[in-house]
């Protein structure tokens, strides 16, 4: 669509996902196998025939970045348009970081209007979902709406998370709340908006010149055009998105995938979902081994049992350890006779035999409540667990971590381990 500019949100630092988020930026985080998270909005973009994309990064961009390239694993290495990643803006005197989602957005006005498009589509890099966004676009014309918020229906009780959409019986959007404590809808914005881009720079430059704003799109842009009664209208989405902020929904969104039919189909030949990955021979299964209900990518090598869980690229289960209700990430290494259950275990770490993690007593109360797992057991990267270590529920074990060295043997449930 030569009139669309899609551009990515993706400087998000996840603090809620705790180890995981520690050194790389959201979006990057590896999800289902062999993706990371903003590979679904990236085959959105493809698989919408939007190839004008721009990646707004900022916190640790590094992995992510390198993962982009220069967008050849979806189709968005194109001279004309193609994928851009744009770090914060630096003026010749200093640098100066996005202050909010709007801000972002205006400090790549330059960007858009090379283009010279009608329209602005304003995504997140860092929820799951399968979307044709040329839906929205039809709904945003035939309204012939200034702006259209995308939205979907969630259980009141969890609408608080979300900012909530009030609408009239034709869709227009009659009031909107950032986060309420008593929400008044069950509508919730996606946090992908489509915009008339002549009609937008007009309010990114004003709420910018305004020093009382968050500079956010949810907390003020959308109300100040609400407020000045602009045409704003709510597209209501039925298909499949999660917000994977926390790290039970991180650990839930991945075990759906292993269900006998996941809402998410990640076999549709008509919307596939791209990636750039490594080229690692098949996945090889001992004699033994028993695998029940699992996503096993190529390069793993399994000798004990997996059973409802999802094991990425590389990973090895030794002789005797079964892997239950888990996601085991790209490259790690899980010795013989290991217990490891309700856990997520983030790249390139190495438990030694013997170890136990995810077992273990329930846990009511973690040591810090802002990073509760709801009783799953996180393991940062680059994580050394030495051999018959006991690793409780709802543990947190930070990045770069030697345990061994650090004579750490046992972790009870709810306790964290950083090491800064």
């Amino acid at each position: 669509m030569a009139d669309v500019v899609a551009m990515i949100l993706a400087g998000g630092q996840g603090t809620r996902l705790g180890v995981l988020t520690e050194n790389i930026v959201k979006p990057a985080v590896a999800f289902g196998g062999k993706y990371r998270i903003i590979d679904f909005t990236l085959s959105n973009c493809a698989n919408s025939s939007i190839y004008t994309v721009g990646v707004l990064t900022q916190y640790k961009p590094r992995v992510l970045s390198k993962h982009l390239g220069i967008g050849r694993d979806w189709d968005l290495d194109r001279k004309e348009g193609g994928l851009s990643v744009l770090s914060p803006y630096a003026a010749s005197s200093k640098g100066e970081w996005y202050k909010g989602t709007a801000h972002a957005i205006y400090q790549n006005m330059d960007f858009i209007d090379q283009f010279s498009p009608k329209y602005v589509l304003v995504l997140s890099g860092d929820h799951v979902y399968a979307m044709d966004y040329n839906e929205i676009l039809d709904f945003h014309i035939l309204k012939r709406s200034e702006a259209t918020v995308a939205c979907i229906r969630v259980p009141l009780p969890d609408a608080s998370r979300f900012g909530t959409i009030i609408t009239d019986n034709t869709y227009r959007i009659v009031d909107f709340e950032e986060k309420p404590s008593q929400p008044r809808s069950q509508l919730v914005s996606m946090g992908i908006y489509l915009f008339n881009w002549k009609m937008l720079k007009k309010f990114l430059v004003e709420d910018a010149r305004d020093q009382k704003s968050a500079h956010d799109f949810g907390k003020n842009v959308i109300p100040k055009m609400l407020s000045e009664k602009r045409y704003m209208y709510a597209y209501e989405f039925d298909g499949y998105w999660r917000d994977v902020g926390t790290v039970y929904s991180f650990w839930m969104a991945n075990l759906e995938l292993t269900f006998p039919m996941p809402a998410l189909n990640l076999y549709d030949p008509n919307w596939r979902f791209y990636t750039h990955s490594e080229e690692m021979p098949p996945a090889f299964f001992g004699k033994n081994s028993k695998i029940i209900n699992s996503l096993v990518s190529e390069g793993s090598v399994v000798y004990g049992d997996v059973e409802g869980s999802v094991l990425f690229q590389g990973v090895e289960v030794g002789e005797g350890s079964l892997v239950k209700k888990s996601v085991i990430m790209t490259n790690v290494t899980i010795g013989k006779n290991c217990h490891v259950e309700n856990a997520v275990i983030s790249e390139n770490t190495i438990v030694g035999d013997g170890t136990s993690i995810g077992v273990g007593d329930d846990v009511e109360n973690a040591e810090q409540p802002d990073i509760y797992n709801h009783g799953i057991s996180v393991v940062g990267e680059n994580v050394v667990i030495p051999s018959g270590t006991y690793i409780g529920k709802n543990c947190s074990v930070g990045n770069f971590l030697n345990m061994r060295k650090m004579g750490i043997k046992t972790l009870k449930s709810g306790q964290n381990l950083r090491y800064h």
